[in-house]
């Protein structure tokens, strides 16, 4: 049933890209990127996770065709597994940087996050009932709840990182998400621009706090809507952008989920994964008959399992339930084979009946 719906979500995402799924680089617990600027902890990302211009069209007709001699850009995505986070690096060459003013008249990468694809409108305008909810009703109700819009400044000089589109600002705030960047031109100047940041998406951000919010959680080998655009300003004199630079084939991905794109939540790449590395979780499922459910959650070719379970019993299943006589802290082994080596992982006192 999971599968069916999976299937289902994924297709609604891929309406604007036929065929088309980028990948989300996952990084090592050990390897998890500074946000400091300095893109060099992102060189082991293989070329295959670049989202560059070439993915991008100009939606407003102010262009036509890719013009990297203008505005060229590059951008990785990764998480980290047990993290909610999603990592950006995004590197960027103008010809025209604007970012003097002290408004929205920035040089900007809009970014959208639908993290469960939920999918639907996120934003007051494009509210559902609009004859029964009024738009400043829609925007404490709607506006960045299950799907979330950060306006990033390219740069954010003497301003806020970015215009967080919705009234939970906290999102854009530690320890919801971080940013930092690198660059050395002056504003009307041409340059490269390096800006690295995470967010965290969620699946309800309520618009006053994150106690009464619901973090997306990421998982290996799902999919989650993501998009973004570059809005472009090249006349210091027009209010008016020159160019709105979109990874979706709808110009309103800004404000409808349904319009984003598909990115699956790679696990770690070949090299990264040890051959084999013994690894577990577990669940007290009935407390009164000290009952627990314990999960191989091994990485390799997997051929025997041997779980010692602390209290002299042992079991050779997979995923074994045991039954302890006594209540107590125990310490629990389990030691998997694959023909060639083995591997142990004990967790000491977490299995604590009490």
């Amino acid at each position: 049933m999971v599968t069916a719906l999976l299937s289902i979500s994924v297709a609604a995402y891929s309406l604007e890209r036929p065929g088309v799924e980028f990948k989300v680089y996952q990084f090592p617990a050990s390897d998890i990127p500074q946000i400091d600027g300095d893109a060099s902890d992102w060189t082991q990302v293989p070329d295959s996770y670049v989202v560059g211009t070439d993915q991008l069209w100009e939606d407003s007709g102010k262009h036509d065709g890719i013009k990297p001699e203008t505005i060229d850009v590059s951008v990785k995505v990764a998480w980290v597994k047990g993290l909610n986070r999603l990592y950006f690096l995004y590197e960027a060459y103008d010809d025209y940087w604007d970012f003097a003013g002290p408004g929205l008249k920035n040089d900007t990468f809009e970014l959208v996050v639908d993290g469960d694809l939920s999918g639907g409108p996120f934003i007051d305008r494009f509210r559902e009932n609009a004859e029964v909810v009024s738009e400043s009703q829609a925007w404490r109700s709607v506006h960045g709840v299950h799907a979330q819009n950060y306006h990033i400044f390219t740069p954010a000089k003497d301003k806020d990182w970015c215009m967080l589109w919705g009234p939970a600002q906290w999102l854009k705030e530690l320890p919801y998400s971080n940013a930092s960047y690198n660059y050395s031109f002056e504003p009307g100047a041409k340059g490269k621009l390096t800006l690295e940041f995470w967010i965290t998406p969620f699946d309800y951000a309520d618009p006053d706090s994150p106690d009464r919010s619901t973090e997306s959680v990421l998982t290996e080998d799902e999919v989650i809507g993501l998009c973004w655009a570059i809005i472009d300003y090249d006349d210091v004199d027009s209010p008016k952008n020159s160019g709105f630079w979109n990874l979706s084939r709808s110009h309103t991905m800004y404000g409808q989920a349904s319009e984003l794109v598909a990115f699956r939540l790679m696990p770690l790449e070949a090299e990264l994964r040890p051959s084999l590395q013994a690894a577990w979780t577990f669940e007290v499922i009935d407390e009164e008959e000290r009952k627990v459910a314990f999960e191989d959650k091994s990485m390799g070719e997997i051929v025997t399992w041997r779980w010692d379970f602390g209290d002299g019993s042992f079991s050779d299943e997979a995923n074994p339930i045991h039954q302890y006589e006594e209540l107590g802290q125990y310490v629990v082994v389990l030691a998997v084979d694959d023909g060639k080596e083995i591997s142990t992982f004990s967790r000491v006192w977490d299995v604590s009946l009490k």
